[in-house]
């Protein structure tokens, strides 16, 4: 997955923004050598899975085009603690006024890697892949999906418009699971993607009738899906979500469910902790 250019332009933008204010860096500013040419590091200070060295690099980029940005590491690369991720040379008044959202930008992104890769590593020996939500932080879905992806993930909807899910308050509106999937399937492109999401066999059965083949069975122990595998007449897809965490997530995939979605990927990480130091 390859992050649009402008897409980019526009998040960092707004983090420089925020961060600037009306008057930009006062106390880099006032400094007497802000003009001298320096060489930065950025290190890391834990051990995970690197991810968002572009953001960085465009940070910078964004307020001086002169300065130069050299990464040592790739995205998706392990990082040691101590490791060198890049190098910045450039005048100091420029890198100092950065510093911050270049690294905010790596560190949540590369803390949303470490843990997916986790979730990963936890069941490589099973064929079940993991997938993000969209429960993610506003206006940064597109930066959070593509650093799951660098933690070994894949990605589940961008947006509402990638695909029908339909879901426990979409099937009470619409009187039943019957109804909404006939109300919906009038409604939508013919080669849109469908799914309904599940918490009970009896609705488990009601999708099989019905012919759905993505099948998400929502909070649903390892007993119970196993029972929907076993009477999973159409070879739907099946995919696992709620409550899932790194204690009960290895059980649940060697049910050989196909999927497990994951919304704590997003919305329960820990952010690398990377440094900048000058040289």
């Amino acid at each position: 997955m390859e992050i649009p250019k402008h897409v980019l332009t526009k998040i960092i933008d707004n983090a420089i923004i925020e961060d600037f204010g009306s008057f930009g860096d006062l106390t880099s500013q006032s400094l007497e050598n802000k003009f001298n040419q320096i060489t930065a590091l950025i290190t890391s200070n834990q051990e995970g899975i690197l991810s968002g060295l572009k953001c960085a690099e465009m940070s910078f980029k964004k307020l001086d085009e002169k300065i130069n940005f050299n990464s040592k590491l790739k995205d998706g690369d392990p990082v040691k603690v101590n490791s060198v991720i890049a190098s910045i040379t450039g005048n100091a008044l420029s890198i100092l006024s950065v510093e911050r959202t270049a690294l905010n930008f790596l560190g949540h992104m590369s803390g949303i890697a470490s843990q997916t890769s986790e979730y990963v590593n936890l069941i490589s020996h099973t064929n079940t892949k993991i997938l993000s939500t969209r429960k993610t932080s506003p206006g940064l879905r597109v930066i959070e999906k593509y650093a799951v992806q660098c933690g070994g993930g894949y990605n589940h909807r961008f947006g509402l418009d990638y695909g029908v899910l339909i879901k426990d308050n979409h099937i009470k509106v619409a009187n039943g699971i019957t109804n909404a999937v006939k109300n919906i399937e009038r409604n939508i492109p013919y080669l849109s993607n469908m799914e309904v999401e599940v918490d009970t066999i009896e609705q488990f059965e009601e999708c099989q009738k019905l012919g759905i083949q993505n099948i998400l069975l929502d909070n649903m122990g390892p007993e119970k899906i196993k029972e929907c595998m076993n009477i999973n007449r159409n070879n739907s897809i099946l995919e696992a979500s709620g409550g899932i965490n790194l204690n009960n997530i290895k059980e649940i995939a060697e049910t050989g469910v196909d999927y497990i979605s994951i919304g704590r990927l997003t919305h329960s990480f820990t952010s690398l902790d990377v440094s900048l130091h000058i040289a």
